[in-house]
């Protein structure tokens, strides 16, 4: 009889997508607060802090999986809760400086998320061809920026944004199976006892 082991694989955080965007969020907003934000600003501290608890804490339910899926969940809701506040604050970024928020439907957006990019300088190289075939007029993705090509703070921080909003999403997609799973299975104590009951069994 195949009795489930106590401690069951965990930690292997670094192949979840949500920690590989998370933690590119996390890279392109040091990057984008370093060059657009007074850094001796509370804006500044606050937006980096938000976008490293959101890796830290992925990482950290997942390591805890092992005997606490309950903490698994809670430490993966705080790392969602983390980026929704650093979603905030991009959204803020270009409406108190007047710059356009892309909409979901902008086609700037599908094309950085097929981009895929995996590191902080893919994304930045993205921005500035975006910012040059804007302003030269090569392929521009709707036709108000043929009139008025888009600033490079307006694509930087669009680009932060989509990110961190598809980091969102998966989030919200990796909670619901934690949370179905946990509802299904239960946590810890409940485990702990039907391994004890299958070892009854098995000695009988």
């Amino acid at each position: 009889m195949n009795i489930e082991p106590l401690i069951p694989e965990h930690g292997g955080y670094r192949k979840l997508k949500s920690f590989q965007i998370a933690r590119l969020v996390y890279d392109v907003t040091v990057r984008f607060c370093d060059r657009y934000i007074e850094k001796r600003s509370r804006t500044h501290d606050q937006m980096v802090q938000a976008a490293r608890s959101g890796v830290q804490n992925i990482a950290e339910g997942s390591q805890a999986s092992g005997t606490s899926r309950k903490t698994e969940l809670k430490l993966t809701s705080v790392a969602r809760a983390s980026l929704e506040e650093l979603r905030l604050d991009y959204e803020d970024y270009l409406r108190q400086r007047q710059l356009p928020l892309w909409p979901p439907t902008d086609p700037r957006r599908k094309s950085l998320i097929q981009r895929k990019c995996s590191t902080a300088d893919e994304v930045e190289h993205w921005v500035l061809q975006e910012h040059k075939n804007q302003s030269t007029g090569k392929n521009p993705s709707t036709p108000s920026i043929v009139s008025m090509p888009s600033t490079l703070p307006e694509l930087a921080a669009n680009a932060a944004l989509t990110l961190t909003v598809v980091a969102c999403s998966l989030l919200d997609r990796q909670i619901d199976t934690l949370a179905q799973r946990f509802e299904t299975e239960g946590g810890f104590t409940e485990k702990l006892y039907r391994i004890r009951s299958a070892h009854r069994d098995s000695n009988r």
